[in-house]
């Protein structure tokens, strides 16, 4: 079994909005005495607030992280998702000691070595080459153990002809290309990798990616990764810890992780039913939903999956020529297509009707769509409308590393029959 190579409990971190201090001499010695001399809890910061960005708060200190606990084992390759400003980016650079916790500790045994953003740790005035001597000193190696890496180093970065000339003059992806080479070929226990890769062309995130696996599952080392981009998440970790509003909202494997964080903690986005029944005279909705075919535990709908909507609908009086529509409208609200089942040639039939729609593999682009909801009478008047009656999201599914990460335009994707001769 695993060791227990990363502990953090009670962790929080403050920042102080405007001017930092307390504004009185008096209550700065107060805070000295407090904190510095009896070892206690600064007790101008009991009253700060969670770093939720949507509304204004009415404290000048805001906490980034609040109340973190978690555990990693040797050999865990973790993703860390969440939205901008969840605090991501601020627990790695307190795992990393770039700056200090509020509150609470940090257990780590073993070097770490991070890649935070674009020309953390590199020196601009040195070249290449003695950059990487210098990473490799701060992490503790020896220079011998340096130099023995150091051809694996320059042949994975790319940027051979370049090695001896000073990093200030390199483009921001020669800068990524060299930081993470030092920080994946360098002799640490621990590797952490912030949202730098979005620099790099897919050639290169496919190598990282790889290399990233390759210490995880390989050489038995953790890895920390900070990303945006699910597919590439799921591709490389084997769990998940979702950040919301600088609190743990989640910690579990990465396929459930990266469910809560597309579709939120809710029954589901997906499937709505009605707690009251749309009930008339002549008919009643009793729910209407979207599903992946043939998986009712999967409540994820990606590119690649077939997904079926579904209507619950009773027609109290066949001599009423009634029949559904829907429409399907992006995010911006503008419709891409209307369907209905008399477009079909299929009619609603008296009592419960169970109607179904399946939507081919890969037909959805990746996004958000909206579904309104008709009832019309004799192909003429309506006689119920309901827009955005249900919500579903579309994911990035699994692609090969190394093709096009990331929505590409259009709402829609068919997959047609292509043939080369």
């Amino acid at each position: 079994m695993s060791k227990p190579i990363i502990h953090v409990e009670n962790l929080s971190k403050a920042y102080q909005i405007g001017q930092i201090g307390t504004g009185t001499i008096s209550r700065d010695m107060e805070r000295f005495w407090i904190t510095k001399v009896l070892g206690k809890e600064d007790p101008f910061l009991k009253i700060g607030e969670t770093n939720d960005r949507s509304t204004k708060g009415g404290s000048d200190i805001v906490w980034s992280l609040r109340d973190i606990n978690f555990e990693i084992n040797q050999g865990d390759a973790v993703g860390i998702i969440g939205k901008n400003g969840a605090g991501k980016s601020t627990l790695l650079k307190l795992l990393s000691r770039v700056t200090a916790p509020t509150t609470g500790e940090i257990k780590v045994k073993g070097r770490i070595a991070s890649l935070l953003e674009v020309g953390t740790g590199f020196h601009p005035e040195l070249s290449g080459r003695e950059n990487i001597y210098l990473n490799g000193a701060i992490l503790g190696m020896r220079k011998k153990e340096i130099t023995r890496k150091l051809d694996e180093i320059i042949n994975f970065s790319g940027v051979e002809r370049y090695v001896d000339t000073p990093v200030k003059r390199y483009s921001s992806g020669m800068y990524v290309r060299l930081a993470f080479a030092v920080a994946a070929h360098l002799e640490s226990e621990i590797l952490i990798v912030d949202e730098v890769l979005a620099v790099g062309d897919a050639e290169f995130q496919k190598k990282c990616l790889g290399k990233m696996g390759e210490i995880s599952k390989g050489e038995g080392r953790t890895v920390l990764f900070v990303s945006h981009n699910m597919a590439a998440v799921k591709s490389l970790c084997t769990k998940g810890i979702v950040l919301e509003n600088g609190m743990i909202a989640k910690n579990d494997t990465v396929e459930k992780a990266v469910g809560y964080y597309l579709i939120g903690n809710s029954e589901s986005l997906n499937h709505r039913k009605f707690t009251t029944e749309f009930d008339t005279a002549d008919y009643t909705l009793h729910a209407i939903g979207v599903k992946v075919v043939n998986d009712l535990n999967n409540q994820v709908l990606d590119e690649h999956q077939e997904i079926e909507m579904n209507i619950d609908f009773t027609l109290k009086h066949l001599q009423k020529a009634l029949h559904v529509t829907m429409v399907l409208n992006n995010e911006y609200g503008e419709p891409i297509f209307t369907f209905s089942h008399v477009n079909v040639g299929l009619q609603l039939k008296q009592g419960r009707n169970q109607i179904k729609c399946k939507l081919p593999k890969g037909f959805l682009n990746i996004g958000s769509y909206y579904i309104s909801f008709f009832v019309i009478e004799d192909a003429k008047s309506v006689l119920f409308l309901e827009k955005d009656i249900l919500s579903f999201n579309i994911q990035e599914g699994e692609r090969p590393i190394g093709s096009w990460m990331g929505k590409e335009p259009g709402f829609i994707k068919p997959i047609f029959d292509w043939k080369i001769e």
